[in-house]
């Protein structure tokens, strides 16, 4: 298996992986990742374009399977052609709420959506629009914070991941489980989302919805505009 993406949440999952038994061909991020991945023993591709990479990962690649975990690099035609199998955990409801995770919840929380998920799926050449596997809900109080719904976003987000590990090492064209209603809407919250929450500061649930905590060194971006 590859692995590509970075910060915590990647190499949790990779080091869940390497507790499991099962092989790691290699990791690819930003440059930062080395020393982790060195640390680990594990073999790494520095890159800011995970395309530039292409032909590096189809070499390494034992199985076929590539993880996106906490990844913001956009896989494009060099990788998409490769026939890697390319499997993505992305913290939202899909396809309600594609693109930037941390821009997405602030729009959901403005919203009073009760609920968030973890949802893994495929790939393909859209953002955020491959075919969906899975998803695990779960709630959003009525009062918490955002820096709370994020902390428990990120774990129920590893935990999709461990339970759906050995799903795919048995079965790299594992086709998923059956899925409930999907909603209907479809949303994409990029930077041109990012840079409108400017005009949502006299709804009430505002200072709620942006209160970043422990996160704000962590969301730099999202930190900065907010300011």
């Amino acid at each position: 298996m590859i692995f590509v993406g970075e910060g915590a949440l990647l190499w949790r999952a990779v080091r869940h992986t390497r507790d499991s038994g099962l092989p790691i061909d290699m990791v690819c991020g930003p440059a930062p990742g080395a020393a982790e991945a060195d640390r680990l023993g594990m073999p790494f591709i520095a890159v800011t374009d995970v395309n530039q990479a292409a032909g590096a990962l189809a070499t390494a690649s034992s199985d076929g399977v590539v993880w996106s975990v906490n990844n913001r690099m956009i896989f494009r035609g060099p990788v998409l052609s490769t026939g890697l199998r390319i499997i993505n955990i992305h913290h939202g409801p899909l396809p309600a709420y594609r693109g930037l995770p941390e821009v997405a919840l602030v729009y959901a929380m403005l919203r009073g959506e009760r609920e968030f998920a973890a949802t893994l799926h495929r790939v393909d050449e859209g953002i955020d629009t491959g075919r969906i596997l899975t998803a695990d809900p779960y709630p959003i109080g009525p009062d918490e914070p955002y820096h709370a719904v994020l902390r428990r976003g990120l774990n129920v987000c590893h935990r999709l991941f461990e339970r759906c590990l050995p799903l795919v090492a048995a079965d790299p064209d594992w086709p998923g489980e059956p899925l409930g209603a999907v909603p209907g809407s479809c949303a994409y919250y990029g930077r041109a989302a990012l840079n409108r929450l400017s005009e949502h500061r006299d709804h009430p649930g505002f200072a709620r919805a942006t209160d970043l905590g422990f996160f704000t060194a962590y969301l730099p971006e999202l930190a900065a505009t907010l300011a």
